[in-house]
């Protein structure tokens, strides 16, 4: 499940979050057709943007990579809810469910519990350092990627720049906490951190969990 909405967009270093977002779904696919599974994938904004079903096969993989490098979003809003409800109506057999997004939404928690009572959730938060930390460059004009709405912010105000990095801070552990209650996994990225790495120990970590029981 991939979140293309306006805010995906957003990149302050070598990479948008789209594209690390693109990148990972192919590392995961990738992965997953290597171990014989089946690979589908959901776009979401506001709304179910595309979907294709779960199938086998390099051809398969390649469109769905071919798709999510070619989407361009119709709506600019995130709806989580409406999206982790349409896949838990769409799947019929327990699968493996990655949910990449940056999780700037309220009012999903319900629908991923459920999701999770089915399906073995794992959400992959993705984020700029740019949203973590707020550089003192002066009074800037701003936008919100998915409203809008601009407004001008002094960012050599100390109080202004910490306010923005605990904001941050908080939506994290936030949705750390969400996903934790509904019995699913989360793992955090920035996108100037080598994804491979974090992916290999994440999942080295899952393996000793069932491991251990």
């Amino acid at each position: 499940l991939v979140d293309i909405s306006g805010s995906a967009v957003f990149g302050s270093h070598t990479q948008f979050k789209e594209e690390y977002l693109t990148e990972l779904c192919a590392v995961l696919a990738f992965s997953a057709i290597a171990n014989n599974d089946k690979v589908g994938v959901m776009l979401f904004s506001d709304h179910i943007e595309l979907f294709i079903p779960p199938q086998k096969g390099k051809q398969h993989i390649l469109r769905i990579i071919r798709e999510i490098l070619s989407a361009r979003p119709t709506g600019r809003g995130t709806d989580i809810a409406g999206a982790l409800q349409f896949i838990h109506n769409a799947l019929r057999k327990r699968s493996v469910c990655f949910i990449l997004s940056d999780f700037l939404d309220d009012h999903y928690e319900k629908a991923l519990r459920i999701l999770a009572r089915q399906h073995d959730c794992i959400g992959i938060h993705v984020w700029d350092a740019l949203e973590r930390s707020l550089p003192d460059v002066g009074v800037l004009r701003v936008a919100d990627a998915e409203t809008g709405t601009q407004i001008w912010v002094d960012t050599t105000s100390f109080r202004l720049r910490r306010q923005y990095a605990q904001t941050f801070d908080a939506h994290l552990a936030g949705t750390q906490s969400a996903f934790r209650r509904a019995g699913a996994d989360f793992l955090s990225l920035g996108t100037d951190q080598p994804y491979v790495q974090a992916l290999l120990q994440f999942f080295s970590r899952r393996s000793q969990v069932v491991a251990h029981g």
